[in-house]
């Protein structure tokens, strides 16, 4: 119950977080879309952190939102005979957030290295539908985790236009789960997943500069290279061989 608690009052927490970035954002546009024409056009003139991207280390933070679900592979067993009234097991999407700090080391003129640990809160659904004699059922799994992550993502970046230029991310991520270890009850009463996961990152983003930082909203595809399930079995495992993870992150980074 405790946990359910903090886990809320997070949720609320990267909901206002979220809220107040988008607003001070807007907030920046507008002061700079309401400028006289004469300053907007000696701002025109040259370029906001002009020599940002010459450091060799900058830091960050940034805020995200995903769409995550499973990707599930059934057992030979299952497939060849079948698993009593089992009909299928359907993944289904559920939303959730991150939070994280940004280290970026420069490489190259147009390759940066970027390091970018983060807290992210998941809750994934599996339906477990079974046929019943007259009327169908359904029995949902709701698997609520928090992971603690380390993206290691190579950037390449377009020659800079002005205030703006984009890039392209790539890399792997390794997940460690933080949320301690489950009771016994659990083990009968829910689908087992392994404490970590490794994954493959793939993303694009927009990197634009303003006075007094550089702001990026950022889109990055992950998809499991590690199979999630765990070894206990129980009536929610033994249907299945295979558990992948599958993600959409919308980032909004600011260094």
């Amino acid at each position: 119950m405790q946990n359910t608690h903090v886990r809320y009052q997070l949720y609320l927490l990267g909901q206002k977080s979220v809220i107040i970035a988008i607003v001070l954002f807007a907030l920046s546009a507008s002061v700079y879309a309401q400028s006289p024409r004469k300053e907007r056009r000696t701002a025109q003139q040259s370029d906001n952190l002009p020599n940002y991207d010459n450091r060799w280390l900058h830091y960050g933070f940034l805020i995200g939102m995903h769409s995550s679900s499973y990707r599930v592979r059934y057992s030979d067993v299952y497939t060849a005979v079948g698993s009593d009234s089992l009909h299928s097991v359907m993944p289904g999407n559920s939303f959730g957030f991150s939070l994280g700090l940004i280290a970026n080391f420069r490489i190259a003129d147009y390759l940066d290295l970027r390091v970018t640990p983060e807290v992210v809160f998941y809750e994934h659904k599996l339906d477990y539908n079974y046929a019943g004699i007259g009327r169908a059922s359904v029995d949902q799994q709701v698997l609520e985790s928090t992971f603690v992550e380390f993206p290691l993502l190579f950037k390449y970046k377009s020659v800079r236009r002005g205030n703006n230029r984009v890039y392209l991310v790539g890399g792997v991520e390794m997940g460690i789960e933080a949320t301690g270890k489950k009771n016994r009850e659990d083990e009968e009463t829910r689908l087992p997943i392994k404490g970590s996961n490794l994954s493959l990152q793939l993303g694009f983003g927009l990197d634009s500069y303003f006075p007094l930082f550089k702001f990026a909203p950022e889109i990055r595809f992950s998809r499991g290279l590690t199979n999630v399930l765990g070894e206990k079995q129980n009536r929610y495992s033994e249907p299945l061989d295979r558990v992948v993870t599958n993600t959409i992150t919308l980032y909004l980074l600011f260094e």
